[in-house]
């Protein structure tokens, strides 16, 4: 089959080792296979954080390691349009609500509960405004109260009925729609979130493999939600391992020694970095299958 893989950076800072990673299995596993194509999309959404020159810093980082990709690279802040008939397309079918409450608001709800439900990584929304009427919803809109557009996972689970994805690493994983709870998918101010955005940009691009960390394996159940409920293509998935730091912990853009700048400035070569990534490097046995 026809490969067409992505590495999708923020442009919030430079890119370190764990990016690497990540763009050297995106970028060797569409090189392995005959036709293969190797993307590059600026997960750009996130306003205040993004820079200019991180736009330049990303592309002058990969392109300093061999990691080209083809044609544009592609900004969500150009498709916002898209994103915007996403959510108009899970409005009709009376799959989102608008949620009006604050951190606080959330906070003091989950301690009203006795303890907040829990995902993967971090308590799960408890649900306050899902049951708010047409009438108070429009009240609280009207008014001017900051809202965010949620996706109601238990409906879209009923309308879906039960769903798989096929990992090729962790093989076929069922979807549990309650994983993450009723997860934000726009926001007054952006028009969009990470959830809603990367489904309608992957298709948009016709990604065949998402390959990314396994820290974004919990994000999948929700991903192949909006797929199908979006009549979008199912892709292919492989969550690779992470690189983590001297604590165990997955590298972040403040571990500025280990910025592909700093190893750069140090003298290492583009080979020596990227072999850097060796121990847990790893790429599917079979990418078809």
């Amino acid at each position: 089959m026809t490969v067409r893989t992505r590495f999708a950076p923020s442009p919030t800072g430079r890119l370190h080792l764990g990016h690497v990673l990540a763009a050297r299995v995106a970028f060797e596993l569409a090189s392995v296979t005959a036709g293969g194509t190797f993307l590059l999309r600026h997960e750009d959404i996130d306003g205040p954080r993004v820079r200019e020159a991180f736009y330049q810093g990303i592309e002058e980082d990969l392109t300093w390691l061999g990691l080209l990709w083809e044609g544009a690279p592609l900004r969500q802040t150009a498709r916002i349009t898209a994103y915007e008939s996403a959510l108009t397309a899970l409005r009709e079918k009376g799959l989102v609500y608008p949620c009006f409450c604050t951190r606080r608001e959330i906070q003091e709800e989950w301690a009203r509960m006795g303890a907040a439900p829990q995902g993967p990584e971090a308590p799960v929304y408890p649900g306050t405004c899902r049951h708010l009427s047409a009438q108070e919803q429009r009240e609280k809109i009207e008014s001017g109260i900051p809202y965010a557009w949620r996706l109601d996972s238990h409906q879209a689970s009923v309308l879906t009925g039960p769903l798989t994805f096929r990992d090729l690493r962790f093989g076929e994983i069922f979807v549990n729609p309650d994983l993450l709870g009723d997860v934000v998918l726009a926001r007054k101010d952006i028009g969009t979130a990470y959830h809603l955005a990367v489904v309608v940009d992957d298709a948009f691009q016709e990604i065949s493999h998402i390959t990314r960390g396994e820290d974004l394996l919990s994000s999948t159940h929700v991903h192949r939600l909006l797929q199908t409920l979006l009549e979008l293509p199912e892709p292919l998935y492989f969550h690779h391992q992470l690189m983590l730091d001297e604590a165990g912990k997955r590298l972040a853009k403040r571990s500025e020694s280990l910025s592909i700048t700093h190893l750069r400035d140090t003298g290492l070569t583009p080979q020596e970095v990227i072999a850097l990534t060796d121990p847990v490097f790893r790429l599917p046995s079979s990418p078809a299958s």
